[in-house]
């Protein structure tokens, strides 16, 4: 395919719903009723579209909430899943999760997932304890392996502002 064909193509798939918004408009002058069905059909089209997204968030929270601590390639492997939707499904619950109880942290080049039962286990202990060794040694049950990892939990919480430096 020519070079400029793909540029307009890319160019129309941007932009597909400005276009099918500016038909249906376009096709109300004229008839209405046809105008509806297509804005009826466009919006459930446009729904769809959001399920598998839905369905694959709902099935890695699920997933991990079986483990107190869960990486991306362990999710992967269980989920049957590339690396790659794994890890970008990851980032996106990453950004938001200032009143979550779980917590997601990007470690080493991979997302790691956190179990609520082990956050409120870090919260209880670095409330008594701010050395990170000895939170290190109390979160051993919970899969917590290094004090890299301790200390990306807690960099992770202050910026959630779910615990005070």
């Amino acid at each position: 395919m020519p070079k400029k064909m793909l540029i307009v193509l890319k160019g129309i798939g941007r932009y597909w719903f400005l276009f099918l918004v500016l038909i249906i408009v376009i096709i109300a002058i004229y008839n209405r009723e046809i105008a509806l069905w297509l804005t009826a059909i466009t919006l459930v089209l446009f729904l769809v579209s959001y399920f598998p997204t839905l369905f694959s968030r709902v099935k890695i929270m699920r997933l991990t909430k079986k483990y107190y601590k869960i990486e991306d390639i362990a999710i992967a492997q269980e989920l049957k899943k590339p690396i790659r939707k794994i890890r970008e499904k990851l980032f996106d619950l990453s950004h938001d999760q200032k009143k979550k109880k779980w917590l997601i942290v990007f470690l080493n080049k991979r997302y790691i997932f956190y179990h609520q039962d082990t956050i409120e286990k870090f919260k209880e202990v670095y409330n008594k304890e701010h050395d990170i060794k000895k939170i290190l040694q109390n979160l051993k049950e919970f899969k917590v392996k290094t004090l890299d990892e301790v200390k990306a939990i807690k960099e992770a919480l202050i910026r959630f502002e779910r615990i005070e430096e």
